[in-house]
């Protein structure tokens, strides 16, 4: 019977030291606060903004919200992150992706100010993250690592495999993996013999984004799975790229769906917010 990794209890944990950390930055006359941004009123980014802005209520985080009609123009969108870059009450903005398909997603992501970008998504931020430098961790990534760590699994001089190359979450859980002594493989859509190499792994991050394409063939007995994906199946319930009934016999950890990696990624975004004030300070000292 694999441990099964608790990503709810988990990140709970997380948001009330994050909660303690908050009260300290009040006593000393510090608030923080999140722009989110939501264009459109597409119903799974209304909801994940929604738990966001439950999240940020829970910390103490103050949240300002800009809801934006699906017609609003591309120049509008960037003058309104313009006009947040430069508001010194405004620590973290985030701009719930996808963006309706006139707006240049990747224009919107490089517009934040790295100082301001929470999510971890602007190419300064996944370059600090390479470099080792201080800077925002994308929110998925991290929260698998908090997951790993927090359960109890050492990564250092473990065989890693990540399945997906995406720059939101594969790029940068391989950098984590390594940045923690793992050693890393990154599988993707052209790795000959996945299979073979997957059984490798000690720790699995799964990332590939087809549900339950991961089965026991895949998976060397007692090792830690961590689900990214989220789908539904054809009963409509929820399910991962892990086929769960068939790994969950022969892993060592296993990540649920729903209730693994998913309540992680709001948990480090609150943990980002919170860091801001450190980021930014970082920063201050780099131009000065």
């Amino acid at each position: 019977m694999a441990q099964i990794i608790d990503g709810k209890q988990i990140s709970k944990q997380i948001k009330d030291e994050l909660k303690e950390k908050v009260a300290e930055l009040k006593e000393q006359g510090i608030e923080i606060c999140l722009a989110v941004i939501q264009v459109g009123d597409d119903p799974a980014s209304t909801v994940y903004v929604g738990n966001k802005k439950k999240a940020c209520e829970y910390i103490g985080i103050r949240s300002e919200s800009y809801e934006l009609p699906e017609e609003t123009t591309e120049e509008a969108l960037l003058d309104l992150i313009g006009r947040l870059n430069g508001d010194d009450r405004v620590n973290g903005i985030l701009v719930q992706l996808p963006v309706p398909e006139h707006i240049d997603e990747d224009k919107i992501i490089r517009a934040i100010s790295p100082k301001k970008d929470v999510d971890g998504f602007h190419p300064m931020s996944v370059g600090a993250l390479s470099i080792g430098q201080p800077g925002y961790v994308s929110c998925t990534p991290a929260g698998v690592l908090a997951l790993i760590r927090r359960s109890g699994f050492s990564i250092e001089g473990k065989e890693c495999v990540v399945i997906g190359r995406s720059n939101i979450v594969g790029k940068p859980m391989g950098m984590l993996l390594l940045r923690e002594n793992g050693t890393v493989t990154i599988c993707h859509s052209k790795t000959k013999n996945l299979r073979d190499v997957c059984k490798r792994a000690d720790i699995l991050v799964v990332a590939v984004g087809k549900p339950k394409m991961i089965d026991a063939s895949y998976v060397k007995e007692g090792a830690v799975v961590i689900d990214v994906g989220i789908h539904r199946d054809a009963n409509n319930k929820l399910c991962g790229d892990v086929d769960y009934a068939s790994v969950e016999p022969v892993a060592g950890a296993i990540t649920p769906v729903p209730g693994g990696v998913g309540p992680m990624t709001i948990a480090m975004l609150m943990k980002n917010c919170v860091e801001s004030i450190q980021i930014q300070a970082f920063a201050k000292d780099q131009e000065s």
